[in-house]
């Protein structure tokens, strides 16, 4: 799948992109027609524990999908949005059954 990866305000390193991006590939066991995605990486300045945010957007035929978490790492504020988005795809795959 190819997926796009921004980081807002912030250089990430190529660890925690591989990391997202093996974590997001794994969501195509569920649903084997995503087109394509978009990550966000935010650093959120608001003080308290959970300070970084994750958005995944990924793109499949006839809608879009999103996620978004925070926690105290990108790496399970990433875990937490990959799986809401594992969650959104089963559901979304089941109503694409039914028709």
């Amino acid at each position: 799948m190819k997926l796009q990866m921004y980081s807002v305000n912030f250089d990430a390193d190529e660890q925690l992109n591989e990391f997202i991006q093996q974590r997001v590939n794994k969501l195509e066991t569920f649903y084997d027609k995503i087109i394509d995605g978009e990550v966000f990486l935010k650093n959120n300045n608001q003080g308290g524990i959970d300070n970084k945010t994750v958005e995944v957007r990924l793109f499949v035929p006839g809608t879009t999908l999103f996620s978004q978490e925070d926690a105290p790492s990108f790496e399970a504020a990433a875990d937490a949005a990959v799986d809401a988005m594992r969650r959104q795809l089963k559901r979304h795959k089941e109503k694409q059954a039914a028709h």
